[in-house]
């Protein structure tokens, strides 16, 4: 088991020299390099020693890079695999993207090119070391979320009151709770309370309490949660679906640290830090006269935004895997596993419903899935139809010339129009090059022109 942290590839090359070289070239970037002279002895390897990832060259003697991505995606289905070939065709790159193979790379490789290549496959792979946080529970390898995190340990020691903002399922529940637990008030009870899930007429006697006798069916004294979290801290989910009538109340509250339980005469003294969160946008309650805006600058003295599952899609293979090993340990079962085409798959739709949505199809899945492995077919077909757009599939020749004058394009703008720079990162040679160029009529001019002024 790798326990240094530190991404573990395998690299497979027949050639001695380039084995070599490449193997240099990662341990320069701090990876561990584990070689391979050919597929067969990257099988072997793969028996005993775990990997990260794996690339390999296409055309080797035996095994080639296809049939070992092949054995690898059925013996190993969550490790990623990067191709790479001296000998690049459209077509070959076209086959080797449909059959699973996350990255068809062209040599001489680009330094920066293969590490983008390597960091985003290993945002698919669940058994990446990839950095990860996890503070009361929160999941994370996003670097928005990570930001987000460092300031919430920043505002827990304060005692101040604190709006969590952020759409419906994106934690902010979960994210109250850790300021709680990273707060000096960690020890103090913390209650939460959902202000849209219970009446108006009973929310009032849910927060501060009521008297014997202060309404039909009041039988007894009811401490009310504002007091029984005395010393701790309160946590008031969808704050704006409270009634106009008892924001003037909680104002109060605030104000004056008190509370006066419905039907009393006597306030109560109280010590309670309030988190609220909503995912309305309060500024237009406010003009529209629904918020009162002096209860907004009490409650959100500091604020927190959590992104939309959709802005931290790094996250999604890692929560997934959570939500997969929760099951199974709730079950007392074996977790079962995303192929990275199912996971790419996860990666790609939207996510209206951010995590919780996640969670709920997640969950579908594990249940319905025959097999061990989770593939993308089940993954898709789990989706909600209505939210995945339908596009109109191309015939084949229509998209392979759409892919090859797209891959023209940018191969020429990398170059920046040089064509024999170009045909050589493409493996062609020259004269083939020109008749590619031409025949998707390019001008390799007007693509290294609009380079320089920004145009594409």
């Amino acid at each position: 088991m790798n326990t240094d942290k530190r991404i573990r590839v395998l690299l497979v090359d027949d050639d001695p020299g380039v084995l070599q070289l490449l193997s240099m070239r990662l341990e320069a970037l701090n990876f561990e390099v584990i070689c391979a002279d050919g597929g067969e002895t990257a099988l072997a390897k793969l028996q005993t020693e775990s990997a990260n990832i794996v690339i390999s060259d296409l055309r080797m003697d035996g095994m080639d890079g296809i049939e070992l991505f092949e054995k690898i995606q059925h013996r190993y289905p969550s490790i990623p695999v990067i191709v790479l070939t001296a000998h690049g065709s459209i077509k070959e790159a076209v086959s080797a993207t449909q059959k699973g193979v996350f990255s068809f790379l062209t040599k001489p490789v680009d330094k920066d090119e293969l590490l983008s290549s390597i960091q985003q496959a290993l945002n698919l792979n669940s058994h990446s070391p990839a950095d990860q946080s996890s503070s009361d529970n929160i999941i994370t390898c996003s670097a928005n979320m990570q930001q987000l995190l460092e300031q919430t340990k920043l505002l827990a020691k304060s005692d101040i009151n604190i709006m969590i903002r952020g759409e419906s399922g994106t934690g902010k529940e979960l994210l109250a709770s850790a300021l709680q637990s990273l707060s000096a008030r960690a020890d103090q009870p913390y209650i939460a309370i959902n202000c849209s899930a219970i009446p108006a007429e009973l929310l009032e006697s849910e927060l501060f309490g009521h008297v014997k006798g202060a309404f039909t069916g009041a039988n007894r004294d009811n401490k009310g949660l504002f007091a029984s979290a005395d010393g701790g801290t309160v946590f008031l989910d969808e704050i704006g679906d409270m009634p106009a009538p008892l924001q003037v109340k909680l104002l109060r509250v605030l104000q004056e640290q008190k509370i006066r339980p419905v039907g009393s005469n006597e306030d109560i003294n109280i010590d309670v830090r309030v988190l609220s969160a909503t995912h309305q946008h309060l500024e237009d309650a406010i003009s529209e006269g629904r918020f009162r805006e002096d209860l907004y600058y009490r409650l959100n003295v500091a604020s927190l935004s959590l992104p939309a599952l959709r802005e931290r899609r790094a996250d999604i293979p890692l929560l997934a895997k959570h939500f997969l090993e929760s099951i199974a340990q709730r079950t007392s079962g074996t977790a079962k596993k995303f192929s990275p085409a199912a996971l790419h798959a996860l990666m790609s739709y939207d996510w209206p419903g951010n995590i919780r949505q996640l969670s709920n199809i997640v969950e579908q899945l594990a249940a319905l899935a025959p097999a061990a492995i989770i593939g993308e077919a089940q993954v898709i077909a789990a989706l909600p139809q209505s939210t995945i757009p339908t596009q109109e599939i191309p015939p084949l020749a229509e998209a392979r010339k759409k892919f090859e004058r797209e891959y023209l394009e940018q191969i020429l703008l990398q170059t920046q129009g040089n064509v024999t720079d170009a045909a050589r990162q493409a493996g062609r040679n020259r004269s083939d090059f020109h008749k590619l160029i031409k025949k998707h009529q390019l001008n390799p001019d007007i693509l290294r022109n609009a380079k320089k002024v920004g145009k594409l």
